[in-house]
């Protein structure tokens, strides 16, 4: 079942969008709270531990459902079964794009008439033995000394998914030392290297076609150094690859039950679920990754059940569509208030940018609408002191979506706030939404 195809300028419901925007590019926020007093009350939603505030958008109950109808005039849930199905919706490869299959049996999804729910669940459980083995010390290296740094060594989602999710997950950190390398300018690799030991470091090269040039010429870089201080012999228990190309990780000097393959139909940018997972996996513990996959399956099952008007993530595509093609805003900055969080805009700019990034509709046909909008942000509240007063004072229209946390995970009390955008607020612990 291919994706609809179909110009989204040609629908009523867009140019009735146009119309609407054009009432409200002139509204002013506080107007919109005045008309209507139960706004946030009616523009919030929650969802388990999520909170999120829709009510200070420049955005009204009539936009909303000329969204919704955009979204059904579009075929949305058309696409979302076929997504979810594993129907070669990537149209320029011919290939599923199933990295939800990665996280739970939320559908049971099919490539070429074969479930791959054996296939997810094999390379999963060789995840859990080789992270239990490293981090229970009983795998060493070729002098029998236990691990005390993992280096992952990848670039684009084989680097910015593990990165900020280790960062994100760093209160649950254990013992190993984690770093990434991903920059081929030599001073990178020469500052991590100098301070690593070669006994007790285990490399990982993400790569699923052992043939991406930056992580291939690291590789060679860390390769060169771990030789001149050990042997060949010793690459086989300091090595692992994620990869598919097994005749060049063998070449490479990695043993085959040290090669982790990732499907074709798992695309880069949203490979942490996948074997390119397993730096997280060794960084908390297979018990902390698995319940990554067990939270990120019960946000798709929400995605795929959830009336539109209560789905989250549609909502907020929705909102971004609002805001990129009818209120003509050109950026959405990203505000974290949580350090843990201080690598999220940047995964968010790979998984949102590089899959938006596009010119030419499904059909081949060049197109005269934003596909996406730039994607940008640091966190809180080192931002407000950086380029707040351009958000607040300047000239152009920029949407932000504010994350906060009504407790840290250090259980210290951590002050609320309001500001104008979306307001995402998750819990930890008793909680009262009005102080989000």
């Amino acid at each position: 079942m291919p994706l609809p195809q179909n110009n989204p300028e040609s629908l009523s419901s867009w140019k009735a969008l146009k119309a609407k925007a054009q009432s409200l590019k002139s509204a002013h926020l506080l107007d919109l709270f005045d008309q209507n007093p139960k706004r946030v009350e009616q523009m919030s939603l929650e969802w388990n531990d999520f909170y999120i505030d829709f009510s200070k958008n420049l955005i009204d109950d009539s936009a909303w459902k000329l969204l919704y109808d955009l979204a059904f005039q579009t075929g949305l849930e058309q696409a979302k079964k076929a997504y979810f199905e594993g129907s070669s919706i990537n149209a320029t490869e011919g290939r599923a794009v199933l990295h939800t299959a990665l996280r739970g049996d939320t559908v049971k999804a099919r490539v070429d008439g074969k479930e791959v729910s054996a296939e997810v669940a094999e390379v999963l459980g060789r995840i859990e033995a080789l992270s239990n083995a490293v981090i229970s010390g009983e795998k060493t290296g070729y002098t029998q000394k236990k691990f005390t740094d993992v280096v992952n060594i990848g670039i684009g989602g084989s680097d910015l998914g593990p990165v900020m999710v280790t960062e994100a997950l760093a209160h649950y950190k254990n013992h190993l030392n984690l770093h990434f390398m991903s920059n081929v300018d030599p001073d990178h690799s020469a500052e991590l290297l100098s301070r690593l030991n070669p006994e007790t470091t285990l490399f990982l090269i993400v790569s699923k076609s052992f043939g991406t040039q930056e992580t291939l010429m690291n590789a060679q870089t860390v390769r060169k150094w771990f030789v001149e201080r050990t042997n060949e012999a010793a690459i086989a228990d300091h090595f692992a690859a994620v990869s598919t190309n097994l005749g060049q990780t063998a070449s490479f000097g990695i043993n085959d039950d040290m090669v982790f393959p990732m499907a074709d139909w798992v695309g880069g940018r949203f490979s942490l679920w996948s074997a390119v997972g397993l730096s997280i996996s060794l960084s908390v513990g297979y018990a902390h990754f698995e319940s990554l996959l067990a939270g990120a399956a019960g946000m798709d099952q929400h995605f795929l059940d959830a009336p539109i008007e209560d789905n989250l993530p549609t909502k907020m595509a929705l909102l971004g569509i609002w805001y990129t093609n009818f209120m003509e805003a050109e950026t959405e900055a990203v505000i974290p208030y949580t350090q843990y969080l201080h690598r999220f805009s940047a995964y968010l700019q790979q998984a949102s940018m590089e899959s938006n990034g596009k010119s030419v509709s499904r059909s081949g046909k060049r197109v005269n609408y934003q596909t996406g909008s730039i994607v940008w942000g640091e966190p809180g509240t080192n931002s407000q002191h950086a380029f707040f007063q351009l958000i607040h004072q300047g000239t152009k229209l920029i949407p932000c979506d504010f994350i906060g946390f009504r407790r840290s995970l250090t259980r210290q009390s951590t002050p609320s706030r309001r500001a104008n955008g979306q307001l995402l607020c998750t819990n930890r612990g008793a909680h009262d939404w009005k102080d989000c």
